[in-house]
């Protein structure tokens, strides 16, 4: 286990970095900073000359994958690091430098256990791209097919589980301190953080969530998943079909190719609306570099290593938010809010409902381009202040997408209402899914699933009350009171006082 004293001084070290790029400062000044805490930055920030503007997204790069990581976590954390960070973190890259490939070669041997030309039949030495994690190059498989291959960094696994351990036992440490810190839930943000990244570093487990999400958008026409070859994929390796088409971040080329960029707009917003609320299972990792639009117009999406899933109460229960906030039905998303538990039994449902109203009502009908999002997290954060509700880990990734998406759409089309584009699909859900015939069809399988349980509920009540057997039943025994006493000496010493007890008793019949 790791010591008090290693993690401090992985602290210390990350905290100048962080103080030599400016990113503490809006900690000092931030009202709410536990007063340690506060203390902590201006120790880490003494004596490092301090750019006048801060540069979040550089001192994450400069700590390292796991800080890379935690980076674009907290860029969707606003009110756990300020509006300024999270909007720097955003443009965060995921890139470094590439790994040598004699490195490369040997993950990719040790994990087949035979020579790279006898799985492929050619295999570029310089990677197309190299990230926090991995790194990805072109090759050809012996019958022909182009591939992508992705290669974990050697070390990655080892140098990620160090640098979590110690985000653990410091977010610990700060939900000791209480008060807003408390309500935060840094130990949860970093449990969700720990989570997405061990998954990242088992390539099955992405082989297996890009198969998973191509079977559930087969109804989404114009959205691709490359098909996985699993012949030439293991823990450490992933290789999936190639995929030619322009980056989605190049609006000039792709409207130079004769795209409808406003169409693929509308496409991304209804394919994410698609996993998210009918499949509740997202691509949550759907950046502007991992989507690409094909020659025929389709978006194809890559690097699958975050995936997020949302259970289908959870589901319900966004589809009415989105539909409360489009129709301008605050009391019902106020409603929702309570029956999730998100806000306190103890405040009031009508008090919410107006608070939601002073955020939601500046944005109705407004293209994205013409929203204040500075207002309207501010507003946001107010609320879940003054209604005391915590963060909610599990809607974290989907938060973190809506954002990615927004984003990507609105640099395809700025004149996009996210509004108008998601409303058709929110209500056509809501209508199937909880309308009339739905609830009727969720009674009768409901129904159906119980009656098909009574047997084996009849098989267990007979095993605990069985039939009478031959034996004639037992003569009732009279209640006899108990005297319940520890063991040991206990017992020695009411054995003691019952003898006593008996002698004092013969000793009087005998007078």
């Amino acid at each position: 286990m790791t010591t008090n004293v290693t993690h401090l001084w992985r602290l210390l070290k990350w905290g100048r970095t962080l103080a030599r790029h400016g990113a503490l400062r809006g900690i000092e000044k931030d009202p709410l900073t536990p007063a340690p805490v506060r203390r902590l930055a201006r120790l880490a920030r003494f004596g490092a000359r301090i750019p006048k503007q801060p540069q979040y997204a550089e001192a994450f790069q400069a700590i390292g994958p796991a800080a890379i990581k935690l980076g674009q976590t907290l860029a969707t954390r606003p009110d756990l690091v300020g509006l300024e960070a999270a909007e720097n973190l955003l443009s965060l890259q995921d890139a470094l430098p590439p790994v040598p490939f004699p490195l490369i070669r040997e993950q990719i041997e040790q994990s087949f256990g035979q020579p790279v030309e006898r799985l492929y039949a050619s295999f570029e030495e310089l990677p197309v791209g190299a990230a926090s994690i991995a790194q990805v190059h072109r090759a050809t498989t012996p019958d022909g097919r182009k591939v992508a291959v992705k290669v974990l960094r050697p070390g990655i696994a080892q140098q990620f589980s160090r640098d979590i351990e110690t985000y653990e036992w410091a977010a610990a440490h700060l939900e000791l301190l209480g008060g807003e810190v408390s309500r935060l839930r840094p130990r949860q943000v970093i449990a969700n953080l720990k989570r997405w990244t061990m998954r990242e570093l088992d390539l099955r487990r992405e082989a297996a969530s890009a198969s998973e999400l191509a079977e559930a958008m087969v109804a989404e026409p114009g959205y691709i998943v490359p098909a996985i070859d699993w012949d030439r994929t293991a823990g450490r390796v992933l290789t999936l079909q190639w995929v030619d088409g322009i980056k989605i971040s190049d609006r000039e080329a792709l409207v130079a190719a004769g795209h409808d960029v406003k169409a693929i707009s509308s496409r991304l917003v209804n394919a994410f609306l698609r996993q998210a609320i009918s499949e509740g299972f997202f691509h949550a990792d759907m950046h502007q570099g991992n989507l690409f639009v094909t020659p025929e117009g389709h978006i194809a999406a890559i690097d699958f290593g975050i995936m997020g899933r949302i259970d289908r109460r959870a589901r319900v229960w966004l589809a009415e938010i989105l539909y409360g906030l489009l129709t301008g039905n605050y009391r019902r998303v106020a409603e929702i809010h309570f029956e999730a538990q998100y806000v306190p039994a103890h405040h009031d449902v009508e008090e919410f409902a107006t608070a939601l109203r002073a955020v939601g009502e500046p944005m109705r009908g407004k293209p994205v381009k013409d929203l204040s999002v500075g207002q309207m997290l501010d507003g946001l954060f107010a609320i879940t202040r003054d209604f005391d509700m915590q963060t909610q880990p599990h809607l974290l990734l989907l938060q973190k997408t809506m954002v990615m998406v927004e984003g990507v759409a609105n640099s395809l089309d700025p004149d996009i209402n996210m509004w108008e584009t998601a409303g058709p699909f929110v209500r056509e859900w809501i209508r199937s899914e909880l309308g009339p015939e739905a609830a009727l069809a969720d009674s009768l399988i409901e129904n159906w699933r119980t009656f098909r349980r009574l047997p084996a509920l009849i098989r267990r009540i007979e095993a605990r009350y069985p039939e009478a057997g031959g034996a004639p039943p037992p003569l009732p025994l009279p209640d006899i009171q108990i005297i319940r006493v520890g063991s040991g000496w206990r017992y020695a010493l009411t054995a003691g006082m019952a003898l006593m007890a008996g002698a004092a008793g013969m000793w009087l019949a005998m007078l």
